[in-house]
Parts: structure tokens; C-alpha cells; sequence
């Protein structure tokens, strides 16, 4: 990540290659921000001790919560509290950004095939 050079949140999730697989493309303080490119059902977990917040930069998703659900469209955000039980979902290609503490598990407290690393997160694997 360089310290000098503006980038495109966009460009760089429209350039992935894998769906669910989310890049860091910033750090401040204690967090990551990070782009995806889904499309599909990711999986239910929860993050017991962190909040995550969800931007949509292009497409449509649904955020499915044991309690009822959200849909956010591109230029909507949406914070899913700690501890809350989710599933996000994509029927068709979506470009997303996430705020996220370093020390939240991609997966949360359920890994699944999706599951990627901090390595692979930030490029290093």
C-alpha cells in the first residue's frame, strides 16, 4: 500500500478475480479497509467481538440476520453489530468495501471455503 497515491476502491474490487476472496486496501488505527467481489450465498457466522461495516460500491446485497434482513444498493452502508448472527448474499455480481478490525476473522466463528487468510487478504500469499 503506498503512502503517497490515491486509489480506486472500485477499479481494485472489479479487478478480482475470485468471488469472497476481500483485499486490504487501507489500514488506519487498529483497522482494515477492504474490497470484495461476491456473488452467492457467503454463509452464516457472527463476529463476537467486532462490529463490520458493509459499503456497496456497485451492485446489490442482501444481508440476511437471524431477525429479518437488509438490502443495501451501491452508495449504502450498513453496520452489522458485534455478536449478530449473518449471512450475506448476492444474487448477481456486487462490489463491496468493508471496514473491519485487524483482529476480525474473515469468516468469523465460522470458517468455511470462503475462508481466506490476512496473508491472502493483503496480497502476501
Amino acid at each position: 500500500m503506498s503512502t503517497t497515491a490515491a486509489i480506486s476502491p472500485v477499479d481494485v474490487a472489479a479487478s478480482l478475480t475470485e468471488f469472497w476472496s476481500p483485499r486490504v486496501v487501507g489500514a488506519f488505527d487498529d483497522n482494515y479497509v477492504k474490497v470484495a467481489k461476491v456473488q452467492g450465498t457467503f454463509g452464516w457466522h457472527r463476529h463476537p467481538d467486532e462490529d463490520e461495516l458493509f459499503h456497496i460500491l456497485r451492485g446489490r446485497l442482501r444481508i440476511d440476520m437471524r431477525d429479518g434482513a437488509v438490502t443495501l444498493e451501491a452508495g449504502q452502508m450498513f453496520v452489522v453489530p458485534r455478536g449478530v448472527e449473518h449471512c450475506p448474499v448476492a444474487e448477481e455480481e456486487c462490489l463491496l468495501m468493508l471496514v473491519e478490525r485487524k483482529t476480525t476473522l474473515h469468516s468469523g466463528d465460522t470458517p468455511n471455503e470462503k475462508t481466506r487468510s490476512i496473508e491472502e487478504q493483503l496480497g502476501a500469499a
